[in-house]
């Protein structure tokens, strides 16, 4: 007996052994990496003491403090910052659809400030700035190598003010510069019309409207179309929305989806990911949807189109998204202020993420750049003759007046999509698609 409580007590102390020899070396390499960052804090410190003692002139120590939080987290993406209180306050009051400024979303690249994408019916829109500029200058004064909220501060400023802005633009041999009249920005999150027989939803941003402005359009539209069998389809317009809540995002997925992943993320830590799925209930009845996209669809435009393609809900034209694949959580920190930092990337039903990538279109649909007034005035001057236009032509007396008319009304709306055409190539493309799928469906075809 006492020899097999001898081997016990030896085997338990061959264990302490063991585990002394594995922990040991271990725990000294995490007790050293702790005294290395207690060094770097000391460091961080005595810099801090030396300007508020040294420097020039004389500096607030709050704001070399927020200025070093401010460092620490845009040096990790371009989407992680340091919101200060009126940054923060300003941010909420975005979320909620009505801000001053000039209505651009910005993001930096290679320490540029791009612009993701202008907002509809903004100032900045109206000035002509479009999606991928870049912005060089604000009021003469350089912005290379500031961080993009000091550069976007430079371009705030009270309502009613001018602001000069220095724009870099790809196909322009030279920087130009665009003065633009700061206003009071006011969201509307989406906007709906009929085209022919087509329903066009323009959603221009992902604000907490975004859903309920969607729906009641939707049931608007509809209604006044006489019903959904006068409908022959959606056209989801997330050209140049460059994102916003993504619960909104979902909402909006959710809406033309039955069943099946909406969208995953997922965070350094495996049991920290999320799952999201659609719920039953279609408000387009299963109507087809073409999403148009572009390069200034980002983040939430990108969950939605990357959603509807996967689950082959709806066809997406246009081209080349953003790639903004990742998620920022908004964080209340003391004193009022914020930190957005990025936490996870996000997935699309078939668990590929967008980072850098982008959602691919289905149909490749570029936007024609605008043409001289004097072409298009050639263009529509050279008109095709026809039979009817020939002297001693017979009429065509095989036809009722009715018949006739609805040619004629035919004629008129395909000649109202071919102006449209003039005026937004890609949203034209789009129709005329749901006008395909109507004609090769009957059991799905409206009144054209």
């Amino acid at each position: 007996m006492k020899r097999f409580v001898m081997a016990g007590l030896a085997g338990t102390v061959a264990g302490i052994i063991a585990t002394t020899q594995i922990a040991g070396p271990l725990l000294a390499q995490e007790a050293e990496n702790k005294a290395g960052v207690y060094e770097q804090l000391d460091l961080f410190g005595d810099i801090f003491e030396r300007i508020r003692a040294q420097y020039v002139e004389e500096v607030a120590p709050e704001e070399l403090i927020e200025a070093a939080i401010d460092g620490m987290l845009t040096s990790l993406d371009p989407h992680s910052s340091y919101l200060s209180p009126d940054d923060a306050e300003q941010m909420r009051v975005q979320t909620r659809g009505e801000f001053g400024g000039l209505g651009i979303e910005v993001t930096q690249e290679d320490g540029f400030v791009k612009v993701v994408s202008p907002i509809d019916g903004t100032p900045a829109d109206e000035a002509g700035i479009e999606a991928g500029d870049f912005i060089t200058h604000v009021d003469g004064e350089s912005i290379l190598g500031l961080t993009l909220d000091k550069a976007v501060d430079l371009m705030r400023g009270p309502v009613g003010s001018e602001i000069v802005i220095t724009v870099v633009r790809e196909g322009e041999p030279d920087p130009f510069d665009v003065t633009i009249i700061r206003d009071t920005i006011k969201l509307t999150a989406v906007r709906a019309r009929t085209e022919g027989a087509s329903v066009v939803l323009r959603v221009t941003t992902f604000n907490d409207q975004t859903f309920p402005n969607l729906k009641e359009g939707m049931e608007k539209q509809i209604a006044e179309a006489g019903g959904i069998d006068k409908v022959n389809g959606f056209v989801l317009d997330l050209r140049n929305n460059p994102g916003g809540l993504l619960t909104q995002a979902i909402k909006v997925s959710d809406a033309f989806l039955n069943e099946g992943e909406i969208v995953s993320t997922r965070g350094r830590n495996p049991e920290d990911g999320e799952r999201f799925n659609a719920t039953p209930g279609d408000l387009a009845q299963g109507k087809p949807i073409v999403v148009l996209i572009n390069g200034g669809s980002a983040s939430a435009s990108e969950i939605v189109a990357g959603a509807l393609k996967d689950h082959h809900r709806a066809i997406v034209v246009g081209t080349k998204s953003f790639g903004k694949g990742s998620v920022q959580t908004v964080m209340p920190l003391r004193g009022d202020g914020a930190m957005r930092l990025t936490t996870s990337r996000y997935y699309t039903p078939s668990g590929r993420s967008i980072q850098a990538l982008g959602v691919s279109p289905d149909i490749i649909v570029e936007q024609p750049r605008v043409r001289p007034e004097a072409e298009e005035e050639e263009e529509s001057n050279a008109r095709t003759r026809s039979e009817a236009d020939l002297r001693g032509s017979l009429n065509n007396d095989s036809l009722t007046e009715d018949e006739i008319r609805q040619i004629e009304e035919d004629r008129t709306k395909a000649e109202e999509t071919a102006e449209l055409r003039n005026e937004d190539y890609q949203l034209a493309y789009a129709i005329d698609i749901l006008k395909g799928l109507s004609a090769f469906n009957p059991t799905e075809r409206a009144s054209q």
